[in-house]
């Protein structure tokens, strides 16, 4: 066995890959090779490390030297200074690594000091192409306790006394359905992972089967043995090719090892996994349209019940957890379910992955324990609101989820304290937005999605969603009335009550709740027709200060000559003529031109 003295950590998630990390790293080996390096440093390609904003990034061990946004002409200088002479080049690290003269471990920077890492506890650690090393850190240790050591119904009382809670949306208790379709009638039996994650911003899942994807691997087995279960289904989006790529190549491996397939471990027990590709479409998250989009159907959702334990793929008894459940799986078994119960709070047990986006200065991913408040994650985590600017509201669970604004910024996260604020947990996207924000305009983005997404299987969805839409867009245009309003409130609960799956029943979320927590910004819209946040164009006008300089910048980036006044002299924007494009905007050195 090779002994390296340094390991370099190349990130190859899907964001640091679109941004040329695997020529980073060929470039590593190139320049390793030519340094007659290779027998004392080893490169490897590991997943998401977290912190997309960074990317691409290289971690270089034992020191954890955390470089950012690094090229392929910087690999030279890295090998050069850091790894031939021992020197770290500092200009290179990620800014909050460098405090006065000392430099920083990753895991002591903000954006990891929060954090608790157990779905992602490897991702950004391993190659996920090399079981090898997925082994090295007790992987499928959890398997082999749980079928040498336990009985199918010891195994789910320790999911039941961890107090897992699904992760893919509503948080039923896992151990709940695990038993549920244990206790289902049937000879044959299946076991699915719902890797499809069409939230806007989310990509959760697809970090871990990137990054670890062994532990879904892992993690599914148990479950079949659970339940009763040899053959499971993992249904991923077909946008993911990195992701069913390594998850593939993980299969492979461990069937030749001998961890999937006929009698794993010796015990007699039998499993296997086959994946299934989707076409991208959001209501395949739903699990009865999941299951339909394995079997070949169409992606719709069928009335419950009878629920999936009972009749799921091919009418036959399934369990359905999604990616992320799934990752915390094996470490609940290896440490014990006291362990997980421990973290997080009373209701909300363990951990939960987030995807942090918009208005905020560390976009990624991150996993924290259940019970930090929302100001920790968006200010020591996510490191503030860019430029200086007021936060205002953060959307969690997507297009499912709602708005929480600034007021409720202390509330701990937990499934039951975002669903009391009219959000939800969902899948674990986190948008946060700033003043220059229209709660409107968010509002009718989500249900623009939603609607664009729904199967059209049931009307309250298909029409109902529709008609907000064009209630949204008369009041973004300046044409709506108060009883707009009304009629916006009584429309959603509607939908809520009447339709067939979670899609329509939690589509009106992110309307309802800004109407709740932002209604003076919708009577804004509808009493003043003016958009507060100088968003929505049809009620925005641009106007020009007497900051100009008559520099004319504006008025040469304007497409439309809508810009009036000649050189050193106060322009004016012709307002018959401007179609509020933003270009004198932002072509203005003096932020003259202001929105009213």
């Amino acid at each position: 066995m090779d002994l390296f003295r340094s390991h370099v950590l190349v990130c190859a998630g899907t964001g640091c890959a679109s941004s040329a990390s695997m020529k980073i790293l060929e470039k590593f080996e190139e320049v390793l090779e030519k340094n007659d390096l290779q027998k004392e440093v080893k490169v490897v390609k590991t997943g998401c490390f977290g912190l997309c904003e960074a990317g691409p990034i290289v971690i270089v061990y034992p020191e954890g030297s955390f470089y950012s946004h690094i090229k392929v002409e910087d690999v030279e200088r890295i090998t050069e200074e850091h790894l031939l002479k021992g020197r770290i080049v500092k200009d290179l690290l990620y800014a909050e690594s460098i405090e006065e003269d000392k430099v920083k471990a990753i895991d002591e920077v903000g954006f990891y000091k929060k954090q608790q890492r157990v779905a992602l506890r490897n991702c950004g650690l391993i190659d996920p192409e090399a079981i090898e090393e997925y082994i090295a850190l007790d992987g499928y240790r959890a398997l082999a306790k749980v079928l040498t050591e336990m009985t199918p119904e010891e195994t789910i009382d320790v999911v039941k006394k961890s107090g897992l809670r699904g992760r893919g949306g509503g948080g039923f208790p896992s151990g709940l359905k695990w038993e549920f379709t244990a206790k289902a009638e049937g000879e044959q039996k299946y076991v699915a992972c719902n890797a499809d994650e069409g939230d806007p911003g989310a990509f959760m899942d697809r970090s871990v089967l990137e990054g670890d994807p062994h532990v879904i691997i892992e993690a599914m087995a148990i479950a079949g043995y659970a339940v009763g279960a040899d053959l499971g289904y993992v249904y991923i989006r077909a946008e993911y090719p990195i992701a069913v790529q390594r998850l593939q190549i993980a299969i492979e491996q461990a069937r030749e090892k001998g961890l999937l397939g006929k009698d794993i471990f010796g015990t007699g027990f039998n499993f296997d996994m086959e994946i299934r590709l989707g076409a991208g479409a959001f209501v395949c998250g739903e699990e009865t349209a999941l299951i339909n989009s394995i079997e070949g159907k169409r992606g719709m959702p069928r009335p419950r019940p009878p629920f999936p334990a009972v009749k799921g793929v091919w009418n036959k008894p399934t369990l359905l957890n999604n990616v992320e459940t799934y990752a915390n799986i094996p470490q609940i078994f290896l440490r014990g379910p006291e362990w997980f119960a421990g973290i997080g709070t009373e209701k909300s047990k363990g951990t939960k992955v987030f995807a942090l986006g918009g208005k905020i200065k560390n976009t990624g991913l991150l996993e924290i324990p259940m019970g930090t408040t929302l100001k920790e994650v968006i200010y020591e985590v996510g490191g503030g609101i860019p430029d200086g600017k007021a936060f205002k509201a953060v959307q969690t669970g997507g297009p499912s989820g709602g708005c929480i604004p600034a007021d409720y910024i202390d509330t701990p996260i937990d499934y039951d304290n975002l669903i009391s604020l009219g959000s939800m947990m969902g899948s674990g996207g986190m948008i946060v937005m700033d003043e220059d924000n229209c709660m409107v305009d968010i509002a009718r983005f989500f249900l623009d999605f939603t609607v664009e997404e729904s199967c059209g299987k049931c009307p309250p969805c298909r029409i109902g969603t529709k008609r907000m839409m064009e209630t949204l867009d008369r009041i973004t245009e300046g044409k709506g009335t108060l009883k707009d309003l009304d009629n916006l409130e009584r429309l959603a609960e509607n939908i809520k009550a009447s339709s067939l799956c979670g899609l329509g029943q939690t589509a009106p979320n992110p309307v309802l709740s800004t109407l709740k927590h932002f209604r003076h910004e919708y009577e804004a819209h509808v009493n003043e027709k003016k958009c507060p946040a100088g968003v929505c164009q049809a009620l925005t006008n641009f106007h020009i200060t007497d900051d100009c300089k008559g520099c004319t910048l504006c008025k040469k980036a304007c497409p439309v000559d809508a810009i009036l006044g000649e050189r050193k002299e106060l322009h004016v924007v012709d307002t018959d003529k401007c179609i509020k494009c933003g270009a004198c905007i932002d072509k203005c050195p003096f932020k003259a031109i202001i929105k009213k």
